[in-house]
């Protein structure tokens, strides 16, 4: 791809997020019910390929159970709120009802009570008992401690996740993670993340894990790319990674899953992912709009609490309806956050496209004026896709 000139000294390369880019219909379209959007990571089969987001707000342990049912794949946060305290649920009444002024050094203080294996090891009990395939998220930081506690509960699916995950962490204080050795000698089947560039990504599906996650601040609650100036438009990102999934094949012979992690609150955003070349999604503000979402209405993200940089702003999304019409519908609502999964069949179905690997084959097109053109009614009124 050409660069750009930023000026004597740097070029830079042109990258396109989601609202840049339109899926180019083909010759043949096709019935919806005749598309398969079911997705296979290791041995497990899902019939909807999607994973709701490590985020306290959006996943409980009962909303992991749930979403298990619906086909869906729910990650505890094994940081988050769950494990450090026996009953959270008080608290997430208190975050509805803090004033934004306070909001952050609030729950900092909530997130500063210590982690307990304990209810770590509980927590991930309560989902197996329901029968659901479990997974839950830790950070680089806390894995090689935490480890002997997930192992014990029977996890399925382990996610080890940051805001940036690399291969090669380097630090002169601490041993950092060695993500080879430790896949290899806890054999917990593995997805890991974030990342954002094909080499980065490259190195990840090297350690052996079996997917990797693609995002660096595109989530609603995400304030990294403001903090730290770091971050890529998700539609390149994840042409980027799905490029390097298709080199580490060919060296391989193994397949590493690609999931888009944040940036999608549509069903249009899903469609153009999975075109871009993900196997699945991963999110987060939508599910909090959920009834039985833990924060019913209130989104955050795992760098909102860290004790001396944030980087992230609890947000509110608004209740809309129910776990299933959210991914499932039917919808009530014209502007595509109901029935998601719907939509990216409908998607499918109208590119004349039967599965996910085949709709990764999908024409794209760069298309600056697709949120606008013919749009000034639904503009002027916010209603539709104008807000």
């Amino acid at each position: 791809m050409a660069e750009v000139e930023i000026g004597i000294y740097k070029s830079a390369r042109q990258a396109y997020g989601f609202d840049d880019i339109a899926i180019v219909p083909s010759r043949r379209t096709r019935d919806p019910e005749d598309v398969d959007i079911s997705w296979q990571v290791d041995a497990y089969k899902f019939e909807l390929p999607v994973l709701g987001s490590a985020m306290d707000g959006a996943i409980s342990p009962a909303t992991a159970i749930e979403m298990g049912r619906l086909g869906g794949l729910g990650v505890l946060n094994l940081e988050g709120l769950w494990t450090r305290y026996e009953d959270p649920m008080p608290l997430f009444d208190e975050i509805r009802e803090l004033a934004d002024d306070v909001a952050t050094k609030r729950m900092q203080e909530m997130y500063s009570e210590p982690i307990q294996l304990e209810l770590v090891t509980q927590r991930i009990r309560e989902m197996k008992a329901a029968g659901i395939i479990t997974a839950a998220s830790v950070t680089p930081q806390r894995t090689n401690w935490m480890a002997q506690a997930i192992a014990a509960a029977g996890l399925d699916i382990l996610v080890v996740q940051g805001t940036v995950v690399s291969a090669e962490h380097v630090s002169k204080t601490v041993e950092p993670l060695n993500l080879k050795k430790f896949i290899r000698e806890y054999e917990i089947p593995t997805i890991v993340g974030g990342c954002a560039s094909y080499q980065a990504a490259l190195h990840l599906m090297r350690t052996g894990a079996i997917g990797v996650l693609v995002g660096v601040g595109p989530g609603n609650a995400c304030t990294t790319r403001g903090v730290l100036g770091v971050g890529v438009p998700q539609a390149t990102a994840i042409a980027d990674v799905a490029g390097a999934r298709m080199r580490h094949l060919d060296e391989t012979g193994v397949y590493v899953h690609v999931i888009a992690d944040g940036g999608m609150s549509k069903g249009g955003d899903i469609a153009k992912a999975i075109a871009c070349g993900a196997d699945a999604v991963m999110i987060g503000s939508p599910l909090t709009s959920a009834h039985e979402a833990p924060a019913r209405g209130f989104h955050w993200g795992m760098a909102t609490f860290h004790p001396t940089l944030p980087r992230g702003a609890r947000v509110r999304t608004q209740v809309r309806g129910s776990l299933k019409e959210i991914l499932l519908g039917p919808a009530t609502e014209n502007d595509g956050r109901l029935n998601l999964f719907g939509a990216l069949r409908t998607s499918m179905a109208t590119c004349g496209f039967e599965t996910l690997k085949e709709f990764q084959k999908a024409e794209i097109m760069l298309a600056p004026s697709l949120q606008t053109e013919g749009k000034q009614l639904q503009r002027a009124q916010g209603v539709g896709m104008g807000h």
